[in-house]
């Protein structure tokens, strides 16, 4: 079984392993020459109901790759306004980390792979294309064939829709004015996508926090910093930016305290959870007088702009009018987050492979978070209501629905018994 995984963020990279783990040849195409896209600057894990996410996917079998994000944490069980038992990995470590992980899993990585065409024929995805270079310099165009795909490659750019929802290029963590725009696998075979814009204005929505470098800051705030992972600075009234907050995809982060204060985050570089931050203004707190943006470059002024293009699928991560097309992560909707992203990579990794072989197509159980926030999150496309809104396990829309439902718990045997209920504890190991 040959699948092929376009894009290595969290959900691609979640996608690759477990294709290959269900005993797939996978090949893994990157644009860039890094993996992990956003999860290059993001780095929080398991606050408020990711924890319960993580619980119930550990239980159902698809847990082994948050053992390699523990292994490069550097805080565990942090609180911050509007969050609770949050870890924080190291944004510098990771991704060597998960590049062995894949390699040793027998995924065959090929960055610099931008993909640009793709044959098609009676609704079946034969092959996608990218272009390279041979030793001596010479263009080629490479063909890249499968039995089923998997569509990845996010929903952030490419630079005119920064242009035209944001502030411009703000030259971020994706560098697409050095390895090229995204493009979708999903429109390259045909498929009609949710757009921004238009009738689905409101779905785009800037990237949620800046990264700070350290060694631009005072070194008694650092120190703290890393120390207690956190920082929260109150905010002369004059410096509040209340509508920045609206413009964040992490909805889960706009909230009252994160407008009247800096709060900063230990991930090894100093995240500021704010999409951008005027850097004349952040230059007039204590501490942070000769502060300057690691990501994005031009974070005092916006970030890079998200939602701009989703696939219409189904619970099983099946694309809708290609036969033999999943997608994870943000293709699937405007749903936030690495463990979001990790867990619809892992159904779209194995459900792939259970295409090829021709077998029936997992989809989770609504009665766990994992499965609701899928289901809901489709239902309030479908019927129109809730379009502006993203979903994540750790806040906002989602989050309050998990405690509506009593599907929070950040207890591990509560978790346990509830997938032991359902019959189906261990379904996709």
């Amino acid at each position: 079984m040959k699948i092929v995984v376009g894009g290595s963020g969290w959900a691609g990279c979640s996608a690759a392993y477990f294709a290959a783990r269900e005993g797939a040849s996978v090949t893994l195409l990157e644009k860039t020459d890094l993996l992990l896209g956003t999860g290059l600057v993001g780095g929080i894990m398991y606050n408020n109901g990711r924890k319960t996410a993580y619980l119930e996917a550990d239980a159902l079998g698809i847990g082994k790759i948050f053992s390699v994000i523990a292994s490069v944490t550097r805080h565990k069980n942090i609180d911050f306004p509007g969050h609770k038992h949050a870890a924080l990995y190291d944004v510098e470590r990771i991704e060597p980390a998960i590049r062995k992980f894949l390699k040793e899993a027998g995924v065959d990585i090929r960055f610099k792979a931008h993909v640009n065409t793709a044959e098609v024929t009676d609704a079946t995805l034969n092959s996608i294309s990218y272009d390279a270079k041979d030793s001596s310099g010479n263009a080629l165009k490479v063909k890249v064939e499968g039995d089923v795909f998997i569509d990845t490659t996010g929903t952030a750019g490419p630079i005119q829709n920064c242009i035209k929802y944001g502030t411009g290029c703000a030259m971020c963590v994706l560098r697409c004015p050095s390895f090229g725009p995204r493009i979708s696998l999903s429109s390259l075979a045909g498929v009609n996508e949710i757009k921004a814009g238009g009738a689905s204005s409101g779905f785009e929505a800037m990237s949620g926090s800046c990264k700070i470098d350290k060694r631009s800051l005072k070194k008694t705030l650092v120190q703290k910093l890393e120390k207690e992972g956190k920082l929260v600075i109150p905010l002369p009234e004059e410096f509040r930016k209340k509508d920045s907050l609206s413009k964040k995809a992490c909805q889960q982060y706009a909230i009252e305290e994160f407008a009247a204060n800096l709060i900063i985050l230990d991930t090894g570089q100093a995240k500021l959870m704010t999409p951008y931050f005027p850097i004349e203004n952040l230059r007039q707190i204590d501490g942070f007088r000769e502060a300057k943006f690691a990501d994005p470059y031009s974070g005092g002024k916006g970030n890079s702009v998200r939602f701009m293009a989703m696939a219409p699928c189904d619970g099983a991560m099946k694309v809708k009018g290609v036969k033999n097309l999943f997608c994870a992560g943000e293709k699937v909707g405007p749903i936030v987050g690495h463990t979001e992203a990790i867990i619809t990579g892992a159904l779209a990794g194995i459900n792939a492979v259970r295409a090829a072989k021709g077998q029936k197509l997992h989809v989770l159980p609504s009665e766990l978070a994992v499965g609701d926030i899928i289901e809901f999150m489709h239902g309030q496309i479908e019927s129109g209501e809730g379009t502006k809104n993203k979903y994540s396990f750790s806040g906002s829309v989602y989050f309050n629905r998990m405690l509506e439902k009593q599907l929070y718990s950040p207890d591990k045997d509560v978790i346990d018994k509830r997938i032991k209920s359902l019959g189906i504890n261990g379904m996709l190991a």
